[in-house]
């Protein structure tokens, strides 16, 4: 399976043929959709037939593993028969404000120390826990922050490096709950020119200045250790 968006997140639709349809999901030989993970839902939109009929596509999640990618349909709706031609066509508003929260998030780790616990993008928001036992964080000051590396207008590059490589740098990983996908033999990095270089498989845009304004909403302490940063865009 292609997953076309992984080299091209900004690609709204691809041609695509059946190779699997069980129930409500369908696998496809190529899709531009992504699928939930690392906090990022998975993308919905449609698959429109030859005929011009369209099947609505209300979620995308993941297989039995990184590359089987499988399309929800919407309830109801009867399955393509396995070898049917199609568009596949990713819901873009949505997605592109996944890519432009999701890069954010980037940019709020790299201003605040600590580990990673967890983190979730949500359409127009998103949050990320911190490892933060003994510090106070400041809404207003992360606000500013963030607001002046999005003006930055910095580029953002995806490449991908070995798992040996990965292993030789621990300090890339700053999630402490679940680690970045190995065993493939390469791992995907997301690098913000001069701010932050971590793995990471979701959608990004390609400058930070696509972002727009955020704002720090709230910030919450959950249990001991953990702070809970929350982000939204700010129009």
């Amino acid at each position: 399976m292609e997953a076309v968006f992984r080299d091209d997140p900004y690609a709204r639709s691809c041609e695509a043929t059946v190779t699997s349809a069980e129930g409500q999901g369908i696998r496809l030989d190529r899709t531009v959709f992504y699928p939930t993970g690392g906090g990022q839902p998975g993308d919905s939109g449609v698959l429109r037939l030859d005929n011009g009929a369209e099947l609505r596509i209300v979620t995308t999640v993941k297989g039995e593993n990184e590359e089987d990618i499988v399309h929800i349909l919407e309830e109801g709706v009867p399955s393509p028969p396995v070898g049917t031609c199609l568009t596949a066509t990713v819901d873009w508003e949505r997605r592109y404000r996944h890519m432009r929260m999701h890069t954010c998030l980037h940019l709020l780790c790299s201003i605040v120390p600590g580990g990673v616990t967890g983190g979730q993008i949500g359409d127009g928001k998103g949050r990320l826990d911190f490892d933060l036992p003994d510090r106070t964080l400041d809404k207003d000051a992360l606000t500013d922050r963030l607001n002046a590396l999005v003006k930055e207008d910095l580029p953002v590059d995806a490449s991908w490096i070995s798992d040996a490589e990965l292993e030789a740098n621990p300090d890339l990983v700053r999630t402490m709950s679940v680690q970045p996908p190995s065993g493939s033999g390469k791992v995907r990095i997301i690098r913000i020119e001069g701010v932050d270089v971590q793995p990471c498989g979701g959608t990004h845009v390609r400058r930070t200045g696509e972002i727009g304004p955020v704002v720090v909403s709230k910030i919450e302490k959950k249990g001991r250790h953990n702070r809970r940063v929350n982000v939204a865009f700010a129009e």
